[in-house]
């Protein structure tokens, strides 16, 4: 079901009338997405302010030449950008923000605040941001990063760390207006190197519908950098679900980055899921992820056919909407078993049998439902929630084998389901975010992909929204 606002806004003459007219009807920005595989140079021409630390300076001016931006560095960190800048071609630019020039424009912006100790040190996001938020570009990406807020124990430096969040998650809904997205990244010491494929993801365009959403970096799993592009060249790749919607935009995807996608789906969907299979050059599963024999098959057929498999996205899912009062068992039981029961025996099904390879990744669907609840959703979202759950547990009893786990939860994305809900909900629904839009299955496709990738070692036992800053939920 098309967005008429959306295409509204689309239309430059009809846009400029709403805005001539002053009409109380909000219109929202369209987002620039990603096309094709991950580049060499993701930022290529982007102007980035970028305020950094010591702990941070080489990480963050490596990221930002590589990736192609031009850099404007505000503080003592120059000298490390200037260092490294002619490297990659590129000149840093010693800012100021209280006196940058009329002229200048800016695409995105890096807040290196992992020096903050105190409540008055959070000033340095005024200082650093207020005299330039009028030059950013629509579209822009904001990056807040910190330290994790409990590996402190001054209360008062706690609460300085935990308050950029709540900076971060405001920003967003300030900028989503224009097509603009504010994330956070809270990164552990010692884990610094990694950071730099999670700035790649968030001040890409692969993140569009990615906000106010904090990321933890730590060095909990083992493994190391990887390659920038075709990150997932020579891996085996389980999609659940994969016939359409989410689970068909992610194996694509996968596959554009040089998985062999395994695509899984029910025998009932033989057909969608032979074309999505054909398409994306992998290997068609047909199996009911709910038979008790599902998770013996599944890991005796990617032992067998692929010697193991190294990314494995639980994609699969149902809704069974009823009120508690009205709800009749099966319909309970359906939703719990699909969306979480089936989770929970094929991943430890493939973890006691090997199948699942060291360095590998277990990326789980949980739901923003499963965060905030929804009425008429008692069973999806205790299903949901469980996800969440599942992955905190599991993520630190594998990570020694380098073996990351984490879990997805979209917020309104543009499917056949959404697609058939009453027209006033739906609309609804579509602008409760800061980007006052639904997302796409490409979205939550290019957020699972990131996770697949090895650069993301670091991101392990969270749960990533996708959901354009949705205003309901934590």
């Amino acid at each position: 079901m098309s967005d008429f606002l959306l295409e509204l806004s689309e239309n430059p003459q009809a846009r400029k009338l709403i805005k001539t007219l002053g009409l109380p009807i909000p219109v929202p920005e369209p987002l620039p997405r990603a096309q094709g595989p991950y580049e060499e140079r993701p930022f290529d021409g982007k102007s980035i302010v970028v305020r950094a630390t010591p702990a941070l300076a080489e990480v963050l001016a490596k990221t930002l030449g590589r990736g192609g931006a031009n850099s404007y560095v505000v503080g003592e960190a120059i000298a490390s950008f200037e260092k490294l800048g002619d490297a990659w071609g590129r000149a840093p630019v010693a800012l100021d923000p209280a006196n940058a020039g009329e002229d200048l424009q800016l695409d995105g912006a890096i807040v290196d605040a992992t020096d903050v100790k105190s409540p008055a040190d959070l000033r340095v996001l005024y200082d650093v941001l207020h005299p330039l938020m009028r030059k950013f570009r629509k579209a822009s990406r904001f990056v807040v990063i910190g330290r994790l807020p409990e590996t402190t124990d001054d209360a008062g430096e706690a609460a300085a760390r935990m308050g950029l969040e709540g900076f971060v998650r405001s920003l967003g809904k300030e900028v989503g207006g224009n097509g603009s997205t504010a994330n956070m990244v809270f990164v552990e010491e010692g884990a610094e190197a990694r950071v730099a494929a999670v700035l790649r993801f968030l001040l890409s365009r692969r993140s569009a519908f990615v906000s106010g959403q904090p990321i933890r970096v730590t060095k909990l799993a083992k493994g190391s950098d990887d390659p920038v592009t075709r990150p997932l060249e020579g891996k085996v790749a389980l999609v659940t679900g994969a016939a359409r919607g989410i689970g068909e935009a992610t194996a694509e995807l996968l596959a554009a980055e040089g998985a062999h996608v395994v695509v899984l789906d029910r025998p009932a969907d033989d057909g969608p899921a032979s074309v999505v299979a054909r398409n994306v050059g992998g290997s068609l599963l047909l199996v009911d992820i709910t038979d008790p024999d599902a998770p013996e098959t599944i890991a005796k057929t990617l032992l067998e056919r692929h010697g193991g498999v190294d990314i494995v996205v639980h994609n699969a899912g149902v809704t069974r909407d009823k009120r508690l009062q009205n709800m009749k068992p099966e319909l309970w039981d359906s939703a719990v078993d699909i969306n979480l029961g089936a989770v929970v025996r094929i991943t430890e099904k493939l973890l006691e049998k090997k199948a699942l390879r060291e360095g590998g990744r277990v990326i789980c669907l949980s739901s923003v439902s499963g965060i905030a609840g929804n009425n008429g959703q008692t069973n999806y979202s205790a299903s949901k929630a469980g996800i969440v759950g599942f992955v905190k547990t599991l993520a630190p009893k594998v990570a020694d084998k380098g073996i990351t786990v984490n879990a997805i939860a979209p917020g309104f994305i543009e499917t056949r389901l959404t697609a058939a809900m009453p027209v006033f909900l739906r609309e609804g629904a579509r602008r409760l975010s800061s980007l006052g839009q639904g997302g796409r299955p490409e979205d939550v496709g290019q957020a699972i992909t990131f996770l697949a990738t090895p650069g993301a070692v670091g991101v392990t036992g969270g749960v990533l929204r996708v959901c354009g800053g949705a205003l309901v939920g934590a």
